[in-house]
C-alpha cells in the first residue's frame, strides 16, 4: 500500500481544513450518539463508542459535548433518531466510490446522494457493485518521523498489523479488523510514537491511478462535494494518482 500515501497527503490537508470548518464536531457527535445507542454508554465495553471518543478528543471537542452526544444515544437526554445508509458507485474516471450516511431522513439523503453523484460526473450503483473490491481495516494514523521505514515495518509485523504507508510526518498503520485493539494497544505504549486517529475504514484492493491532473481534479471535486453534505459521514474510494499529478496538486 506504499502508493496510497500520496493521496492520504493530500486528504490528510484536506482533513485539517474541514476541522477548521467545525464540519468533523458534527459528524463526531453522530458517530458518538449511534455508537451509544448501539452498544451502551460505556467505553471499556463499547469498542465503537471509544474509537469516537478519540476522535472527538483529537479534534479537540469539549468533554461536555461528548458526554451529550454519549447521552443522546444512551437516551438519557433526548435527541435526533440517527439512521446509517451506505450507498455504492463511480466517480469519473471509474473510481469506485463507498458512501456511509447518517442520517434522520432516509428519502432525503438518498435523493441528495443520487443527486451529487449525477451533478459530478459519477453514477450510483446497486450494492456490492464496487463493495467486493474494498475490505473493513483497522487504520492507525501514527506520528513518527524518527522512525526508520525498516523499524516501523518491524513494529508493525510485531503488532500485529499488515501493512502500512509513510506520509508527511509518519505512518498509516493497516491492521485486519480481529487485531485492531492488539496493535492500537501496543503503538499506544511504542515510545516515540503518538496516534493521531484509530479508526475502520474500508480500504481497496485494487487502486484506480489516475495520472492526469485534470482528471484528477475532477474526482477530487466529486469526493469533496460529497464531503460537504451534512448527512455524509465517510466517503471511501480506490483513488490513487501518480507521483507527478501528486505533486502538481499539492502545488494548487
Amino acid at each position: 500500500m506504499a502508493g496510497h500515501s500520496k493521496w492520504a497527503n493530500i486528504k490528510h490537508r484536506k482533513a485539517a481544513a474541514d476541522a477548521k470548518k467545525g464540519k468533523v464536531f458534527t459528524r463526531v457527535s453522530k458517530e458518538l450518539t449511534i455508537a451509544a445507542r448501539q452498544g451502551g454508554g460505556d467505553p471499556a465495553a463499547n469498542p465503537r463508542l471509544r474509537l469516537a471518543m478519540q476522535s472527538a478528543r483529537a479534534a479537540n471537542m469539549a468533554n461536555d459535548k461528548i458526554q451529550k452526544a454519549i447521552q443522546k444515544g444512551t437516551g438519557e437526554i433526548d435527541g435526533v433518531n440517527y439512521e446509517e445508509y451506505t450507498y455504492e458507485g463511480y466517480a469519473p474516471c471509474g473510481v469506485a466510490i463507498i458512501v456511509e450516511t447518517v442520517t434522520d431522513n432516509k428519502n432525503r439523503t438518498v435523493a441528495d446522494v443520487r443527486h451529487l453523484f449525477n451533478k459530478y460526473g459519477g453514477s450510483m450503483g446497486e450494492t456490492n457493485s464496487v463493495a467486493w473490491n474494498f475490505e473493513r481495516k483497522g487504520v492507525i494514523t501514527i506520528s513518527a518521523a524518527s522512525f526508520s521505514e525498516d523499524d516501523m515495518l518491524e513494529h508493525v509485523l510485531e503488532s500485529g498489523a499488515e501493512d502500512m504507508s509513510p506520509t508527511d510526518d509518519g505512518y498509516v498503520v493497516y491492521t485486519p479488523l480481529e487485531n485492531f485493539g492488539q496493535a492500537q494497544d501496543y503503538f499506544e505504549k511504542l515510545d516515540g510514537a503518538e496516534i493521531g486517529e484509530a479508526k475502520t475504514e474500508f480500504v481497496a484492493n485494487t487502486m484506480a491511478n489516475i495520472d492526469s491532473a485534470s482528471d484528477a481534479r475532477r474526482v477530487m471535486k466529486f469526493l469533496e462535494a460529497f464531503e460537504d453534505c451534512d448527512d455524509v459521514q465517510n466517503i471511501y474510494s480506490n483513488f490513487e494518482v501518480s507521483d507527478d499529478v501528486a505533486a502538481e496538486l499539492e502545488n494548487d
